[in-house]
Order: C-alpha cells, then sequence, then structure tokens
C-alpha cells in the first residue's frame, strides 16, 4: 500500500497509544525466517504525518517505548516539510508481541528487517532513519542490511553493551551451545507473566522512566500512559521473554561495533545525538564510538538525559535539521525551529 493513498483514520485498534500526532496504520508483515522456518506473519502499527511530496524520515523508537513517543518530534517535523513515518517495532507498542514459541527470539537483527521490508513496502523510497536508542541501533542494522533506502542515520544515543565490552570474534561451539541453553533455561524460569503486568500498574514505570530524563515527569500523565499501555497487553510478557533472549544471544555480526565496521564501506552519513546527562549510555560511549570511527559526527545536546527527542525537541531538532540540509541538501520551507 502506498502512502500516498492514505485518508485520515482513527487509530487502527482499540490497544493504539493515546499519543495523538499522524494517521494510525497498520501493515501485515511477512517475514521469511532462514533454517528452512515457516514464514511468519505480523500485524505492525505505523503512523504518517506531513505532505506526500515531501522528503521522507522514518522515526524508531527506544525499548518500552512506540511511535507515539515522537509526539513532540513528529508535528514539527511534518511543518517542516517532511513526510514522517514512524513504526512500532515487533514486540512494541500496538504492533504483535510475538513470544519464542511464535516467532523466536527478537534482537535487533529481526528489527533492521522489520524496517527494512517498512522502507520497501510502506515508504516506497530511500528515507533518513532516526532512532531513539535501541531505535538507533535497529536503524544502523537497517542501514547495513538495505543501504540503498536509507538517506542518512541518526542514532540518538546508540547503545549496545559491546560498545564498553566487546564480543570475542570467535567463540567456540560447545561454548556457544551451553550459553544459548543456560540462558534460555534462566529466562524460563522468570515468572515475567506476573512481573510485567505488576510493574505495568504500579509506580515503578514511572520511577524507571524518570532516569531517562533530567526534567520531572510526575505530571506528564500521557507520557507514562504510553508506556504503561503496551505493558498491559497480555502478550507483553512472552514479548519480554523473546527480546531477553534474542539480546542476549546475538551474534557479533548484530553488534554495534559489527555494524559500524559494515557501514564504514558505504559513505553513509551518520549522526549520533547524545544527552549531555544520559544516566543510562553514558556520553563517553559516544565520544569512544567517534574516535574510532571519525566519519561518524557526534553532537551533545546540554541539560538533556537519554530521550533527548522528547525531553529538549528543538534543540533535538535545531541540531538534526542543518546536518541534514549539509549532508543531503534539502531544503526546507519553514526557518529553524525556535528555542523555547
Amino acid at each position: 500500500m502506498s502512502a500516498n493513498a492514505l485518508q485520515p483514520a482513527e487509530p487502527w485498534c482499540p490497544e493504539a497509544e493515546t499519543s495523538a500526532w499522524g494517521f494510525h496504520n497498520e501493515w501485515t508483515w511477512l517475514r521469511q525466517p532462514s533454517r528452512g522456518r515457516k514464514n511468519q506473519q505480523w500485524t505492525c502499527h505505523w503512523r504518517v504525518l506531513g505532505p506526500n511530496n515531501g522528503p521522507a524520515v522514518v522515526l524508531l523508537h527506544g525499548f518500552g517505548a512506540s511511535s507515539g513517543h515522537w509526539r513532540r518530534i513528529a508535528p514539527k517535523l511534518a511543518a517542516q516539510g517532511w513526510q514522517v513515518f514512524s513504526l512500532d517495532l515487533l514486540g512494541f507498542g500496538a504492533s504483535d508481541q510475538p513470544g519464542l514459541r511464535q516467532g523466536g527470539p527478537l534482537d535487533n537483527k529481526i528489527w533492521g528487517q522489520q524496517t527494512s521490508a517498512f522502507l520497501e513496502q510502506i515508504v516506497q523510497r530511500p528515507a533518513v532513519l532516526v532512532g531513539n536508542s535501541l531505535g538507533g541501533l535497529s536503524a544502523l542494522t537497517t542501514a547495513v542490511l538495505t543501504p540503498h533506502f536509507v538517506r542518512a542515520l541518526v542514532a540518538a544515543p546508540l547503545p549496545d553493551p559491546a560498545l564498553v565490552q566487546p564480543m570475542p570474534r570467535r567463540r567456540s561451539p560447545w561454548r556457544r551451545r551451553w550459553q544459548r541453553r543456560g540462558l534460555r533455561f534462566v529466562v524460563q524460569l522468570l515468572p515475567l507473566q506476573w512481573i510485567v503486568p505488576l510493574i505495568a500498574r504500579s509506580k515503578l514505570i514511572r520511577l524507571g522512566l524518570q532516569g531517562a530524563y533530567t526534567r520531572s515527569i510526575t505530571n506528564d500523565l500521557e507520557l507514562q500512559e504510553l508506556i504503561r499501555r503496551p505493558a498491559r497487553r497480555p502478550t507483553a510478557a512472552r514479548a519480554l521473554r523473546a527480546m531477553t533472549l534474542g539480546m542476549s544471544l546475538r551474534p557479533r555480526g548484530a553488534t554495534a561495533p559489527a555494524l559500524l565496521e559494515q557501514l564504514a564501506t558505504t559513505r553513509l552519513p551518520m549522526l549520533m545525538l547524545w544527552g549531555q546527562n544520559d544516566r543510562f549510555i553514558p556520553l563517553a560511549v559516544g565520544r569512544q564510538v567517534v574516535n574510532q570511527h571519525p566519519w561518524v559526527e557526534l553532537k551533545v545536546l546540554n541539560h538533556c538525559g537519554h530521550c533527548p527527542h522528547d525531553e529538549d525537541p528543538n534543540q533535538f531538532l535545531n541540531a538534526l535539521l542543518p546536518w541534514l540540509d549539509r549532508n543531503l541538501g534539502n531544503s526546507r520551507p519553514v526557518g529553524d525551529v525556535q528555542q523555547r
């Protein structure tokens, strides 16, 4: 389905987030897994806003979030002439939440494949990818998988434990096998079906979410609800189990260091936007990436935490848009975003 044929619509199901930006839609992703497994079919929730003839940008959310988390950025980008797409990654938001039995482990390779298919089937042209946290890692994966569909890549920030402690290039088969079995055993023992709903209905989500912000989110009920609602779905626990296993057992080729090595050969423009006060992924990690890959640009956003796009959207866009202009030559019909 072409995005140009879209008409304004209500959220596609009752589980769509409360954040109202954009036209809500659903897309069926037919995934063809490797190793002779059967094809998998997943329903994915996505949004679009902005002129059909504008340059395309795809926004990818972070862990526990959804397309609604771009509530402060998407309307501003659309006002600047961009056609803004945002996708709920598999397991998050209002997209399907498969478990290990339904889809196997979930990791950034799968989310990269999902985004690549979204670019090909829905966006239908090369786009700028902008990802927050896990969305940044998924965007990086997408750029490696399908560089011809990505005009530029922005990670805000780029998370991966392998950036701090690189994975060895070679691990013996028996070690990988026992590690996989042991972790699967532990993950299966965790009573996530009880833990996840309990956390979703308690103050723990707000307390954990506060760690991603420097400003207080106590009165930001919309933010709290867009995180709580997907976690209250009956399939959330099984999806979290699949993510825990998938992200823990990724091969080296799916980690950020290996992906950056591959992307270096494409000369694709890449920017990292990093909150100066990020408590989850320290700024030192971003500086280390730039030291190892000088072709990657880093811009530090003052007085911001792990979610700078939501905490200070004007500072975020005033760093992003001139960089895009410089690297892509885009002309925007509206002037620079004014600082508040």
